[in-house]
């Protein structure tokens, strides 16, 4: 039963606003762009928008169509559309996995933090060779206070907004915070690819080689247009249960979609420009944004104004998707345990830290979390593993079947049509959610067990 603690977005722009805040974060600006430079640049960047538009857009207008029919948290929806069934299980997998990933995300999210202070005090003003870079990054991470504190402010920044509600919390804090972020990543774009050999970047990004194209390229394509969008955990159908009828959800949807896309590419125009202008290989890997990038600050014109707005953009792209994940957790408990919005987001947000624990120590705070019961991983990469990338991929094959099957795509549609606006397109949609989306998720997941190489 939906709650009077849920509220409701005020219009498209603060839910445009809000989702696309949920779907873009550090796996635009942070993960896009070493994915792309471990890939082949342009090969994988042409394959992720192919795959953006196959799978991704379909899964957000499926999980958006489920939430406004609904109008509930993810368990509570599919208990209403199929009542008496197994479904609402996904519904609540989808609640344990948003928790789960809040619980090592806001980890990394600290770290953005701890950059930006750096980069405030002027830590990025002098030269930084390769190795000094690595131990600032060593130093911050295995200190066990200092990972810990910056979790627990990322998560307690968190509570503070999500617990203000939709309007005067989330959509009021998103319609300030993406125009924000969207301003920064223009200007350092500008900035980047206006630097001395910065068109050598851009050249990589968008000039495709098609002899880097092989079978692994592909899987990290379809995993980069998949996770990028917060797809697969209930984001959007928490999200689309705020939607007003009357608004046009797809082409909404849509627009959601094509900023997360835009974003990722406007973080690879800051990236690799700077990075070839500078003379440094793209293929840094996880640690391009901690490790490589401070090393070029110095190199670089104004190069410490540079590193404030750089964290500052990683930081607000963490805080918009920090928000949704607690969001989807504080929704099902409002709903299904008439919990109030103040009690269920200092509750969980406070239970999600306690969690977080074991991840903030697991880049050398702690041995034991470090080399997790001595397998040789940590337990943050573990835990994104398990959630961000099985739990994903299996909510995110289980929600097509779902919606394009068990529900059915006609009563879908019908839900993306309520505002009485014709969703164009809608045949393509319904081939795409039954079968191109299952299978080809379905070849990822297969992928990853069978290889062990995880997004």
């Amino acid at each position: 039963m939906a709650s009077a603690s849920r509220g409701q977005w005020s219009g498209k722009l603060g839910f445009i606003m809000a989702a696309s805040g949920s779907a873009i974060g550090l796996g635009n600006i942070w993960r896009f762009p070493y994915t792309a430079g471990e890939n082949g640049g342009g090969a994988f960047v042409l394959l992720y928008l192919i795959f953006v538009a196959l799978i991704g857009i379909p899964l957000v207008l499926a999980e958006l169509s489920v939430g406004r029919e609904t109008e509930l948290n993810p368990a509570g929806a599919f208990e209403k559309l199929s009542p008496g069934s197994k479904w609402p299980w996904l519904g609540r997998l989808g609640v344990l996995t948003g928790f789960a990933i809040l619980a090592f995300y806001a980890v990394i999210a600290g770290w953005t933090l701890w950059y930006l202070w750096e980069a405030l005090t002027g830590a990025f003003s002098g030269e930084i060779t390769p190795e000094v870079s690595a131990q600032m990054f060593t130093d911050m991470t295995s200190n066990p206070l200092l990972a810990i504190a910056f979790t627990a402010a990322f998560i307690l920044l968190t509570i503070v907004i999500v617990q203000r509600g939709i309007s005067a919390g989330i959509e009021r804090t998103t319609k300030i915070l993406m125009p924000l972020l969207l301003v920064i990543l223009v200007v350092l774009a500008v900035r980047s690819v206006t630097l001395p050999g910065g068109m050598d970047g851009v050249k990589y990004l968008f000039t495709p080689d098609f002899s880097k194209i092989d079978f692994p390229v592909v899987m990290s394509a379809i995993g980069q247009a998949l996770f990028s969008l917060s797809l697969g955990m209930g984001a959007m159908i928490t999200y689309g249960s705020y939607f007003p009828k009357n608004e046009n959800l797809p082409q909404s949807g849509i627009i959601v979609a094509f900023f997360d896309t835009a974003i990722a590419v406007l973080a690879g125009l800051i990236i690799f420009p700077a990075l070839f202008s500078v003379g440094i290989a793209p293929d840094g890997g996880p640690g391009l944004v901690f490790i490589v990038l401070p090393t070029i600050f110095n190199s670089l014109p104004a190069g410490g104004l540079f590193a404030v707005a750089f964290y500052a953009l990683l930081a607000i792209a963490a805080l918009t998707s920090t928000i949704s994940l607690l969001e989807v957790v504080v929704t099902y408990f409002i709903d299904e345990k008439q919990w109030p919005r103040k009690k269920a987001s200092w509750v969980l947000g406070g239970l999600c830290f306690v969690v977080a624990i074991p991840s903030a120590l697991a880049a050398g705070g702690s041995q034991f979390f470090t080399n997790f019961l001595g397998f040789g991983i940590d337990f943050l990469s573990l835990q994104n593993i398990f959630w961000g990338n099985y739990s994903l991929s299996i909510g995110a094959i289980l929600l097509a079947v779902f919606v394009g099957w068990s529900w059915g795509a006609p009563k879908a549609i019908e839900s993306l049509e309520s505002s009485g606006i014709k969703f164009q397109g809608s045949g393509l949609w319904t081939v795409l959610i039954r079968y191109v989306c299952p299978v080809a998720i379905g070849i990822v997941l297969i992928y990853i067990i069978v290889t062990g190489q995880y997004f």
